[in-house]
């Protein structure tokens, strides 16, 4: 056996702690999430809480070059192992489905708050992230606990519950959310769209919505009404708290270039180390 091709160069990996903790939910169901740090792993630091909780889907460990940036420069990346996702069985992801769907919502909450009383972070230095389905999190992340996060990023996001099934591949996707032409389904989804639980007189984090206008699977639309929707809503100031649509040409839901990838890293990237005070290399401060 001979090698065959070798990889251009090396990254050097700093020293980073990985730890895996176990927290209650609300309904005292016990949830795992993975803690990622650097040095002595004291805080209070700027955090991400990353989730996705649906359709199935493990967040297992893997290399992110985004997340071990984030981390070599101080920050707390935390993955939360939530219900919806195949991480624990197929009960695991029915537990985060349909008429359960809120569990998922309610595990997001619960990670952050053990965040916060571990000492880990503070609402003020603690963001959240998520796209397509994991959109849909931050969304009500954001909504039904705006005083715990103090920015959000909320990529090519389902957010308008009511009428998902009617744009992009939403029709495809309502035997994990239900049907908005079912009585009962349909107050499901009420219960938690976060188009619909944007109210008037809150003050909301800021939050970076990012868009692909080629994206067929879920269409910007619902992060348009959204951003929209919290812009004429929150009572915090723009310059404070902003909130703010990426739009990006040419591109889909998923599959880009590499310059575009780091492009739209960097970006949502700067957005939650400005917002949750992370110092920058030769920014000379948070």
């Amino acid at each position: 056996m001979s090698l065959w091709e070798d990889a251009p160069g090396r990254v050097a990996v700093p020293g980073v702690t990985a730890r895996q903790v176990t927290y209650e939910s609300r309904d005292g169901t016990e949830v795992r999430m993975f803690v990622l740090s650097s040095g002595d792993g004291s805080g209070p630091r700027p955090t991400i809480l990353y989730g996705y909780g649906g359709f199935n889907v493990p967040l297992t460990p893997g290399y992110s070059a985004a997340i071990l940036a984030w981390v070599e420069q101080g920050g707390v990346y935390a993955v939360a192992n939530l219900r919806g996702g195949s991480e624990e069985g197929e009960a695991w992801h029915r537990a985060g489905m349909r008429e359960h769907k809120q569990n998922v919502f309610d595990d997001f909450a619960a990670a952050a708050r053990w965040l916060v009383d571990s000492g880990t972070t503070t609402p003020e230095r603690l963001g959240t992230s998520g796209g397509s389905n994991g959109g849909l999190l931050v969304g009500a992340a954001v909504t039904q606990h705006p005083g715990l996060f103090a920015a959000a990023v909320c990529s090519a996001p389902l957010l308008d519950m009511v009428r998902y099934e009617r744009f992009g591949l939403g029709t495809t996707w309502n035997d994990e959310y239900g049907r908005a032409d079912d009585p009962e389904e349909l107050g499901w989804l009420v219960s938690y769209s976060p188009y619909h639980a944007v109210r008037e007189g809150v003050r909301y984090p800021a939050v970076l919505f990012t868009v692909f206008d080629a994206d067929t699977r879920v269409d910007p639309l619902h992060a348009r009404k959204m951003c929209a929707a919290l812009q004429a809503a929150t009572t915090a100031p723009l310059e404070e708290a902003p909130v703010l649509l990426r739009r990006e040409q040419k591109v889909g839901h998923s599959a880009r270039s590499v310059s575009r990838t780091v492009e739209l890293t960097v970006d949502t990237m700067s957005f939650l180390a400005d917002r949750l005070g992370l110092a920058l290399p030769g920014a000379g401060g948070p």
